[in-house]
């Protein structure tokens, strides 16, 4: 009971933020300076440990693919078995969960630092909305950055899947290639990027709402902080079920 309780409690608070926070779009242009600073933390930055993600990334789904499937099945089903693993699951989770871990902690903590420390009391007082200038944002910089972080993703991945096929497998690179080419659908593409908008959406609302919310002194912070990871990564993979299934059960 209690939980369910808590859960409400927390659906409400989510709702009440989210109202706050979308009415203050009409006051967007004045936060210009902050949304661009955002993006930058949170896309630009991101890109060296999304980069070395993902390049692991594909090259652990070409080695996995390739040692089970190799002596079984042509080449060109390898590569289109590949491509479609890293666009529609790999890349959008994967790097949704880094984001969550780097950016989203970070939301979490700065909010909540600001919190305790009583800054945010200060700008109500100094009649300056903590929504359009905070949150609004942070939620604007990681939904615009993710799906951006993704398709750098699917690049990186599928490169480094070619590069250890080829060097490890002695496999022919046209093959694959032609093998992606042949079994290409928009959908694939689309159902990724589809994923990494809502990924980036539902981090930047949990991380902001756990920040903006913190009790308790620098204990609370890191409890938020903490909170904020466990719930983004548990929404991100359940919008990967229900989008997957909106997208691609029929």
């Amino acid at each position: 009971m209690k939980l369910l309780t808590n859960f409400l409690y927390h659906i409400g608070g989510i709702s009440i933020m989210l109202a706050k926070t979308f009415l203050s779009v009409f006051e967007i242009h004045k936060s210009i300076p902050q949304i661009v600073y955002q993006i930058i933390n949170a896309g630009i930055n991101s890109i060296p440990i999304v980069a070395l993600t993902s390049a692991f990334t594909g090259m652990v789904a070409a080695l996995q693919t390739a040692y089970q499937l190799k002596n079984y099945v042509p080449e060109d089903l390898i590569g289109a078995g590949i491509w479609k693993a890293v666009s529609i699951e790999m890349a959008p989770v994967f790097t949704a969960i880094v984001l969550a871990g780097r950016v989203g902690a970070g939301f979490a903590a700065e909010l909540g630092t600001m919190r305790i420390s009583e800054q945010i009391d200060a700008l109500e007082i100094m009649s300056i909305n903590p929504y359009r200038f905070l949150i609004l944002p942070r939620i604007l910089a990681i939904t615009i950055s993710t799906p951006l972080l993704v398709v750098l993703s699917m690049i990186i991945s599928i490169s480094s899947a070619i590069g250890l096929s080829y060097f490890l497998f002695s496999m022919d690179v046209s093959n694959f290639i032609n093998g992606m080419k042949t079994f290409y659908n928009f959908k694939d593409v689309f159902g990724g990027l589809l994923k990494a908008f809502f990924f980036g959406f539902s981090i930047g609302i949990v991380s902001c709402y756990f920040g903006f919310n913190t009790t308790g002194g620098a204990v609370g912070v890191g409890r938020a902080t903490t909170i904020s990871v466990v719930v983004c990564a548990f929404m991100i993979l359940f919008l990967d079920y229900i989008i997957g299934v909106i997208v691609f059960g029929g």
